[in-house]
């Protein structure tokens, strides 16, 4: 019997509650990658969770590799953590990780990406919402001509939540007639070269002629307006999401139209809490929030989605005001820009 079996008889019998024990546990994060601003950022998060919970964090970063996450998860499993948050890489080859999770009766969280397992509990932000709301604030923008999507990795789900969520909103005016697509690319990795690179050969095919770029995250919208720089097309819309500094500085500057907000810091907040109630013996069905999701795959999963907030020129101050980036950082290099750039 593992120690946080233990645990949880103990506390049902003393009738404390499940963080006067965490102490006693260890969380293991498997990261896909630190390239990305944002994941600094949730880490923090957890930590700083964690630490007020009196348990421990050790983590590993796959730097975007399937192979490695699998043998960093091993060796977490090995460490003897209680619980596993797991930022997949891939949601189909990171499942023999939850596999022997789930032989040493470890709770996995899948962290902000589907993992394809119903034996994971799935954190996230609703994703189909995300990309309605980057297609809402693109179309407000340019409601006619010519759009590129520039989507995210092939090998996480989000990619296409996001892109299902898009053509909700595009669909009426793209059978109308409004909109045509003329460029489509999944971002290996989601990186931002790999996305300025698709760009580059949609602009070319397109001799130029694009009117607005969903692009699925800030990362990719940071390759996307490289891309449109340099052929002096800067300032048409263009999408995002995560609410990174240079991201939201662009919308200060007007070279990206939205970034969807999805404040990592509650996730990671979140991903500490459900971690802790989990290793703690809580049902999944019992933790705050949670309903039931079904996958793509067909798996029913328990989940909890946290609400997005879609950043416009036209409600900047929020993130300042929410302590998520300074007012100098958002204005760096904007004369008479939006509020609180003005």
């Amino acid at each position: 019997m593992r120690k946080s079996m233990l645990m949880a008889a103990t506390i049902v019998a003393a009738g404390f509650t499940t963080t006067a024990f965490a102490a006693d546990l260890t969380v293991g994060v498997s990261w896909s990658n630190f390239q990305e601003e944002r994941w600094k950022t949730d880490e923090a998060a957890i930590k700083e969770a964690l630490d007020a919970a009196g348990a421990e964090y050790v983590s590993a970063d796959a730097q975007s590799s399937s192979a490695k996450q699998l043998s960093d998860i091993e060796s977490l499993i090995a460490q003897g953590v209680d619980a596993l948050i797991v930022l997949a890489q891939d949601t189909q080859a990171v499942i023999p990780a939850v596999q022997a999770a789930a032989d040493e009766e470890i709770p996995v969280i899948a962290y902000d990406r589907l993992i394809e397992d119903d034996r994971a509990f799935y954190l996230t932000f609703d994703n189909v919402e995300v990309g309605r709301m980057q297609a809402r604030a693109v179309f407000e923008a340019q409601p006619t001509g010519n759009y590129v999507m520039i989507k995210g990795s092939p090998t996480d789900p989000n990619a296409d939540f996001l892109r299902g969520g898009q053509q909700e909103v595009l669909q009426a005016a793209i059978d109308a007639g409004d909109i045509t697509i003329v460029g489509e690319a999944y971002t290996d990795g989601w990186l931002p070269a790999n996305a300025q690179r698709n760009m580059e050969q949609i602009l070319t095919e397109a001799d130029n002629n694009v009117d607005a770029v969903v692009a699925s995250n800030d990362g990719t919208a940071g390759g996307v307006v490289a891309a449109l720089t340099a052929q002096g097309m800067q300032g048409i819309p263009v999408s995002g999401q995560d609410g990174d500094h240079a991201a939201l500085n662009r919308v200060a500057q007007g070279t990206q139209t939205v970034s969807v907000w999805k404040d990592a810091r509650e996730l990671g907040k979140n991903a500490a809490k459900i971690a802790v109630s989990l290793a703690n013996g809580t049902a999944p069905t019992d933790i705050e929030d949670a309903v039931k999701f079904t996958t793509p795959g067909g798996n029913e999963m328990d989940a909890v989605f946290l609400k997005p907030v879609p950043v416009t020129a036209d409600n900047l101050s929020v993130v300042v005001d929410a302590g998520w980036i300074t007012q100098e950082a958002l204005c760096q290099g904007v004369e008479n820009g939006p509020a609180p750039c003005n």
